[in-house]
């Protein structure tokens, strides 16, 4: 690729981590009563926002996190803010088995599925960190487990689709303006000699474009059954993602970072504003507007090729 095309991902992400005043607000989404929502990674930072806004008009919310006691914690205190309460569903994107049994359990509760926010992530973790089965850490949580998560929940959101006002149901993906900055690798998404050379950063930018490329595939193979797509980088966002680097988060936090509560602006947008319907597939950017992912995204041969990978690794 050339220098003029990386310079221009360049700008765009610069042009991003500025995006001025939102002219959406929280006040503008509908009532979600009769809403069924599953939010990964719920229990802080943009997902524990995300989940505070959509009770507070009357959905009803999964909070699919990996730790029970901190999960509660965080039910609790949404519970005080809002006098709602989330329900906890266990569940670690990390471990393929984890994530078959949150979706076995979610399915033995409930029927439909109106919006699958795939929220969670990790960020800049250490290269040492793969997941149980061989997965580089950010890969295989990130994409590898947000893929099976939502491929599994099929059923119940087809179901939602026939309840929803709107005949439609939604999977919205938290992707980053890192999407923008590298493309994949396959050599480094399984342990590897070539992945542990590979620095954290580029192994996290590669999982968000991965994420934006999935996110696409969803849209253009079940837009046909109702189903709404879309990822979308949040914005410069003050949350423990960025825990794995206390000295890069320093210096972020000083100049380009912004709360919790307005990273959450966008994928709520996507994922309970009527607009969004007609942007299936697309890539939103801060703060609730249709942008472009870098060209890669849009690529069908490639996310066709990455669609079959997955599905590989997961033995669907």
């Amino acid at each position: 690729m050339g220098f003029f095309e990386e310079l221009g991902y360049l700008t765009q992400v610069v042009r991003q981590l500025f995006p001025g005043k939102s002219h959406f607000s929280p006040d503008d989404i509908p009532d979600l009563t009769g809403q069924v929502i599953i939010v990964t990674g719920g229990n802080i930072g943009i997902g524990l926002e995300t989940i505070k806004v959509l009770l507070q008009h009357n959905a009803k919310v999964y909070m699919a996190s990996r730790n029970k006691d901190k999960a509660t914690a965080a039910i609790q205190q949404l519970k005080e803010e809002t006098s709602k309460e989330a329900i906890f569903l266990e569940l670690d994107l990390s471990v393929l088995s984890s994530v078959k049994k949150a979706a076995e359990e979610f399915l033995s509760k409930e029927q439909e599925l109106h919006v699958l926010f795939n929220n969670a992530g990790v960020m800049w973790c250490p290269i040492e960190w793969v997941t149980e089965n061989g997965f580089d850490m950010q890969f295989g949580t990130n994409v590898v487990g947000h893929f099976l998560f939502a491929e599994l929940l099929l059923p119940a959101l087809f179901a939602g689709v026939n309840s929803s006002p709107d005949h439609h149901a939604r999977v919205v993906t938290t992707s980053s303006s890192g999407a923008y900055l590298n493309t994949l690798d396959w050599d480094t998404f399984q342990e590897s000699p070539k992945r542990k050379k590979t620095s954290s950063a580029v192994l996290y930018n590669q999982s968000k474009l991965a994420n934006a490329i999935v996110a696409r595939q969803i849209a253009k193979r079940y837009a046909d059954k109702g189903i709404i797509s879309l990822s979308l980088d949040p914005g410069g966002i003050d949350t423990e993602l960025q825990r794995h680097s206390r000295i890069r988060r320093s210096i972020m936090r000083a100049v380009i970072l912004h709360p919790a509560p307005m990273g959450a602006l966008t994928q709520l947008w996507a994922g309970t504003m009527p607009e969004a319907l007609n942007h299936n597939g697309e890539f939103l950017i801060p703060w609730a507007r249709v942008g472009k992912c870098r060209k890669e995204a849009y690529d069908d041969e490639l996310g066709q090729r990455l669609w079959a990978w997955l599905k590989e690794q997961v033995k669907l």
